[in-house]
């Protein structure tokens, strides 16, 4: 069993008495930045910015507003939109009014959106848009229980609903009540214990109706303090927010924030991102593997595009940021000291003016640090960014765990590994190679499901996570795989498809997602889906410029290529783990069939249902067909 009792100091016994703290020592510093889209669609957006100060003012008009609306202490307020400035303020005055947030991906079909809505008793709905309002309006007949709909979006209050009403409107009736009741805020706040419920997320299962996780204040106030004594994040940092705050990494990352005090700027549009990072220019950034992996085969795509000669200077590079990342991290392991001889410092300050200067940039130059959670990171794609200069710390963590449980230091990461827990947080390795987890960061249980609580945690406050790990002499823990998605041969050999798939991510440049499949069978197949963007790219350099993407990858050109890639990565894994067979599928996976999660991970029962028939292809005329 590991444990870190790094002392995090006191904490106040609501996220809510938190942010009061920080208003009062700093009410004049930059909080927020956000973007105001310009007149032009086409055009950059303009950036302005809030005092902490500023956004207490709309937090605290909002939190008036939904009491003024008739919301008790710990009655749920539904929160359906995307990441933008409106969901942190929302979310704040939820918490400021003593009530919880009910968490909604604006991606959640109407059925689903209805169920998450009923099965928490959520009394207000903030929507961002007309589409989330519809759901709700559809489904009306079946939420006895929701009396408001606020909109965030100043053009989708057009409702003749006299339920419905817009967040301004919100706003007005909460500063009429605070004129009238100046101290109801702080009456709200000072009776928050640390058990009231805060924050119901309801996780993204691939089979049945989706489970509500209650995070009481406590879980939020641990997670701020915890985070900031492990030193990673700075009072001068300026974070990019673009994760979606429906999701648990994204949502404690607002609360460091509000411990820590730095700025945050934000925008959750996924397409911005690479014109953002210039404008915003942040030394900090958290970010799941995609993103990561979207960089570097952008960055391989592009080069391959530039010609021949041009593509060997980027392969040499890129194998010398891994050798001196490798070489660094392996020295300051045994020694204590980051260093690497000589000569390899010599090529890394080549390749660094040529190629890892420019990817820098990209990311507006000025990154210290970023964090990668929600999955795992391919090691190779990890080191090519370490000597690159983009020092990607790998963390792990659950929606039942409050997000982070595990953080690598910041001097000290290990590439392929989550690091080593945070503060407070106890670790123990099961015999059958389990995680489990206890201490302040974890959930109350599953919402109206006590039986499926008691299957995960333990009356002694152990937290059964599902995911299978190894821990090194020294604290820092190694993910092998999700318990569930282990894959035994019919010749009783087991395979992480994880690992799997993060090699060949690191391999192929054109790879968007890749799904393992061999369970019960005698060999390993992969259905994979191709980066549209990058494969549209070859091909126009490859004889089928102009030509749709399913037709693309339906060529037998793309199948060899791909095939080159699948027979370079059986070459560096064990015989029992190769591909003997893949197919390209027509489109990529996407959260709107169900796929991948809205934080891009991948739902394997959910792919292998849909393309059973390429699965069955795979192993016709095999023992198993």
């Amino acid at each position: 069993m590991h444990d870190t009792q790094t002392p995090i100091g006191n904490r106040p016994p609501s996220v809510a008495g938190l942010f009061l703290e920080r208003v009062a020592a700093t009410p004049g510093a930059e909080a927020y930045r956000y973007p105001v889209p310009p007149a032009s669609v086409d055009g950059p957006a303009d950036w302005k910015s809030l005092s902490w100060a500023q956004a207490a003012d709309r937090v605290y008009n909002i939190a008036a507003g939904l009491i003024e609306l008739g919301v008790r202490p710990e009655e749920r307020v539904a929160l359906a939109s995307s990441t933008r400035i409106e969901w942190i303020l929302a979310d704040l005055g939820i918490m400021c009014a003593g009530a919880a947030t009910t968490t909604v991906y604006p991606q959640t079909n109407t059925d689903e959106s209805a169920y998450i809505l009923s099965d928490s008793g959520s009394r207000v709905l903030i929507a961002e848009n007309a589409e989330q309002v519809a759901k709700a309006v559809e489904q009306r007949a079946a939420l006895p229980e929701l009396a408001y709909v606020v909109v965030i979006d100043p053009a989708a209050t057009g409702s003749s609903e006299e339920w419905v009403l817009s967040l301004a409107e919100l706003e007005a009736r909460g500063k009429a009540r605070l004129r009238k009741d100046p101290e109801l805020i702080k009456e709200r706040v000072s009776a928050i214990t640390k058990d009231h419920l805060a924050t119901l997320i309801y996780t993204s299962g691939t089979t049945g109706r989706p489970k509500g996780v209650r995070l009481p204040h406590d879980n939020w106030s641990y997670m701020a303090k915890a985070t900031a004594a492990t030193g990673l994040l700075r009072a001068t940092d300026v974070e990019y927010m673009w994760l979606p705050l429906s999701h648990v990494f994204g949502k404690a990352m607002t609360s460091t924030h509000i411990e820590i005090g730095h700025v945050v700027a934000v925008d959750g549009r996924a397409d911005k991102i690479t014109e953002n990072l210039p404008v915003v220019r942040p030394t900090f950034m958290a970010a799941v593997p995609r993103i990561f992996e979207r960089v570097y085969n952008g960055v391989a795509a592009k080069a391959r595009a530039s010609g021949a000669s041009k593509y060997k200077i980027f392969l040499r590079a890129a194998q010398v940021a891994r050798e001196y990342a490798k070489t660094r991290q392996d020295s300051l392991r045994r020694s204590g000291t980051a260093s690497v001889p000589f000569a390899l410092s010599v090529k890394h300050k080549a390749a660094d003016a040529l190629v890892f200067a420019k990817i820098r940039e990209a990311f507006g130059g000025q990154l210290r640090i970023c964090v990668s959670g929600s999955a795992a990171l391919a090691p190779e794609i990890g080191y090519f960014l370490s000597g690159a200069g983009i020092h990607v710390l790998e963390g792990y963590g659950l929606t039942e765990s409050s997000a982070a449980a595990f953080v690598n230091p910041h001097q000290a990461y290990r590439t392929g590994t989550v690091g080593k827990p945070l503060p407070g947080m106890e670790v123990r390795i099961a015999d059958d190679g389990e995680i489990i987890l206890r201490g302040p960061g974890i959930m109350q249980g599953y919402h109206n499901l006590p039986e499926k609580t008691a299957e995960v945690l333990e009356k002694d406050g152990w937290f059964h996570t599902g995911d299978i790990g190894e821990l090194s002499a020294d604290g820092y823990l190694r993910i092998t795989d999700r318990k569930k998605d282990l894959i035994k041969t019919s010749g009783g050999k087991y395979i992480a498809p994880a690992e799997v798939e993060g090699q060949f991510k690191a391999i192929c440049p054109y790879v968007s997602n890749i799904l393992v499949h061999g369970a019960d069978r005698n060999f390993c197949t992969a259905l994979i889906a191709l980066d549209e963007a990058a494969i549209t790219a070859w091909a126009a350099e490859n004889g089928m410029a102009g030509r749709p993407y399913p037709d693309i990858v339906a060529a037998p050109a793309t199948v060899e290529m791909v095939d080159g890639y699948v027979r370079q990565l059986n070459e560096g894994i064990q015989r029992w783990q190769t591909i003997k067979k893949f197919r390209l599928l027509p489109r990529d996976l996407d959260v709107d069939h169900g796929e991948i999660t809205p934080s891009l991970k991948l739902k394997r029962p959910v792919v292998e249902r849909e393309y059973k028939h390429l699965i069955d292809e795979m192993y016709q005329g095999t023992r198993e067909a």
